[in-house]
């Protein structure tokens, strides 16, 4: 990818970012993600199978065989716009999952340290509507949520959202939908995307592709300018051992078979060519180029800039 003539110099230099064309992206961290959570979301990516694959060691995987995970967003400056992709899990939200539950870190700064204070930003893109990428949607003002991006729109698809409003949710998921996307609609933030199959404009240079499977609607969002490309994964693609595995599914893919379908696609499509693949739970380095590696894949991260 190309490194821009003139870094933003209102931005964090040490806050990583690539360049797509005269897109700038950046990666902004809320957390890493305990041990713990490897064994739970990828049941399959067993110790044996994560040491046979010896390219994941040792920026995505341990010597012991454990992968490592993380929580970021990907803010970009596309053409005068701000746009952020999933706002990661939250601070102080009543979660059940543990490592979510009443988190306090210091993501708002980070976003600020990188040039995205909330109040600029232009587009928040939902690549689907689970806890951990929802969080930030909102923030506590006294005993209310109100949305941490008073001046964006909120954007997710239209079968995403009609997926969950359809569906008999469990009550930890309930209070998600409550306190991080309810008061977005509440506020009149919230638009719906029809994606079509073969994708959907949404801004200059940014497109949402459908990725479904891990959710009905979940969508990759892909970014483009002067020639080059980079696709944010969504969770089409948890971890890159998934690149190398690509039938490993997630235990909360709602419909596996759909799941790998799609990640086969993806990689597919990445596969051999120069485009810039940004995993949403990849730890550092994060970035990186898709390259054959017999009947599957590998990635060769790209560092930032």
């Amino acid at each position: 990818m190309s490194t821009p003539s003139r870094p933003d110099t209102t931005a964090d230099l040490d806050t990583p970012a690539w360049a797509v064309g005269d897109h700038i992206v950046r990666r902004i961290d809320e957390t890493a993600l305990p041990a713990r959570t490897g064994p739970w979301l990828l049941p399959g990516a067993s110790a044996e199978v994560v040491t046979g694959t010896p390219w994941l060691r040792p920026d995505f995987a341990d010597d012991r065989g454990v992968i490592r995970l993380a929580s970021h967003s990907f803010a970009v400056e596309a053409d005068g716009m701000r746009v952020l992709v999933d706002t990661g899990i939250g601070n102080g939200k009543q979660r059940a999952n543990p490592a979510w539950h009443n988190l306090n870190s210091d993501y708002v700064s980070r976003l600020r340290s990188a040039g995205f204070a909330p109040e600029s930003v232009d587009l928040v893109v939902m690549t689907h509507l689970h806890t951990d990428h929802v969080g930030w949607n909102t923030r506590a003002e006294g005993d209310d949520w109100v949305p941490t991006f008073p001046n964006a729109r909120y954007l997710t698809a239209r079968t995403e959202w009609d997926y969950w409003a359809g569906v008999d949710m469990e009550e930890a998921r309930r209070q998600m939908f409550r306190d991080s996307v309810h008061p977005v609609r509440d506020a009149g933030l919230l638009d719906l995307v029809d994606v079509a199959d073969d994708g959907t404009d949404i801004a200059p240079g940014i497109r949402l592709l459908p990725t479904p499977g891990h959710t009905p609607g979940q969508v990759a969002v892909e970014l483009s300018s002067r020639g080059e490309r980079a696709l944010v994964t969504g969770d089409s693609i948890h971890h890159p051992v998934q690149m190398s595995h690509p039938a490993l599914c997630s235990c909360v893919d709602i419909d596996p078979e759909l799941a790998v379908r799609t990640r086969n696609r993806v990689l597919d499509s990445l596969a051999g060519t120069s485009d810039l693949l940004l995993g949403s739970h990849f730890p550092p380095p994060t970035a990186g180029h898709v390259r054959r590696a017999g009947d599957a894949y590998r990635l060769a991260p790209a560092k930032p800039f």
